[in-house]
């Protein structure tokens, strides 16, 4: 594919509970397992046509200030799901997040 800008790929930061769990955990001290968790974990909502080599590309532009090393990327493709709202029926979009490992010491806290 041809370069494309990093805002078209990425479309914004998720946050959930889950989320804010998983970039907690480079913090971790009560449990063990957790704390060998080094490298913290963000989550984005991404383009459903977009690799994970692009994905790692583009998060290294937007946050190039920052001087992150993306290590790792998991995409998951959420499906859309069925609604019924006041006896219409209708669905929610589905849409493709990705979850970014960063190198060990990096954080994009401040965003």
């Amino acid at each position: 594919m041809a370069n494309r800008d990093p805002y078209n790929v990425v479309k914004s930061q998720h946050v959930t509970e889950k989320s804010v769990m998983l970039q907690g955990l480079k913090n971790a001290t009560s449990n063990k397992c957790l704390a060998a968790c080094e490298s913290p974990k963000y989550v984005f909502i991404v383009d459903h046509k977009a690799h994970k080599q692009e994905i790692a590309k583009a998060i290294e532009e937007i946050y190039s200030d920052k001087k992150i090393k993306v290590v790792a990327v998991n995409t998951i493709n959420v499906k859309p799901k069925k609604r019924r709202v006041r006896g219409r029926a209708g669905n929610k979009p589905g849409f493709k997040k990705a979850i970014v490992t960063l190198e060990a010491g990096d954080s994009l806290d401040n965003v």
